[in-house]
């Protein structure tokens, strides 16, 4: 059974539409990682996983129940299983980096503060930042450390599932392995399901057991699947579908082709 399922999925913001006929399923301790040109729906992909999001059309399962059925309360609990790296972090610009990662154990448990301040240090060595970084703001941050401190946050509720959202975007070429680094190290440190949405191949090549890539609907027939290709890194970088190679080798010319002929 699929830990977590989209069925016939579909979303769209007033007259806009952004998914269509959605299939995906992802599955106990994989890391599934998300392409696709921007656009076409990953992000909004992730955040009906994660039941941030309702479905305009279809159905979202959680280990085979649909979340539709779950009461306020029930949602609330299970999605303390999900934790959520945002792609900018999202820290909270007014609160210490300590306040940050402590923020969702403040809010959604009973613990004292002491062992609060033991799952903060504990989460922020996690990801290779000093002690002394708690004291800090985000405004004092670099974008790296900003980033490890929202992945601190995430993994401070102990989270069965992880999703992350762009992790090394605007991120330099050493920061952006470090941050590939951190998600093998937490996939092996913890029985964890990762979801990862991307535009870097480094990334994709790296940490990825399987890829699923979604293409935009505005060039797309209306009978075409929005699902392009499902598979491999390996098989991706050697897809017969132009699109899906273009995509993973950062080659332009078929798009600039299709430009020209509009």
């Amino acid at each position: 059974m699929p830990l977590l399922e989209l069925k016939n999925v579909s979303r769209q913001f007033k007259r806009q539409h952004v998914l269509r006929d959605i299939n995906l399923q992802v599955h106990s301790g994989e890391t599934l990682v998300l392409i696709g040109e921007s656009g076409c729906g990953k992000s909004v992909t992730t955040k009906l996983l994660a039941g941030m999001l309702n479905p305009t059309h279809g159905d979202v399962f959680w280990e085979g129940t649909n979340v539709s059925s779950f009461s306020a309360e029930d949602l609330r609990r299970k999605r303390l299983k999900i934790g959520y790296l945002f792609q900018s972090a999202a820290l909270f610009d007014s609160m210490t980096v300590y306040e940050n990662v402590a923020f969702g154990l403040h809010q959604n448990t009973d613990l004292k503060e002491r062992q609060i301040r033991d799952i903060v240090s504990s989460r922020l060595v996690d990801v290779g930042l000093s002690i002394d970084v708690s004291r800090k703001k985000p405004s004092e941050l670099s974008g790296g450390m900003r980033k490890r401190v929202g992945l601190a946050r995430a993994l401070a509720i102990a989270p069965d599932i992880i999703i992350y959202d762009e992790p090394t975007t605007g991120l330099d070429p050493v920061m952006s392995d470090v941050i590939n680094e951190l998600i093998l190290t937490i996939r092996d440190r913890r029985p964890v399901t990762s979801i990862v949405v991307t535009h870097d191949m480094h990334t994709v090549r790296k940490v990825a057991d399987r890829i699923v890539m979604l293409y935009p609907l505005a060039r797309l027939q209306p009978d075409e699947s929005q699902v392009i290709f499902e598979g491999t890194s390996d098989e991706a970088f050697h897809a017969e579908d132009a699109r899906v190679y273009s995509f993973v080798h950062g080659d332009a010319s078929q798009r600039l082709q299709e430009l020209n002929a509009a």
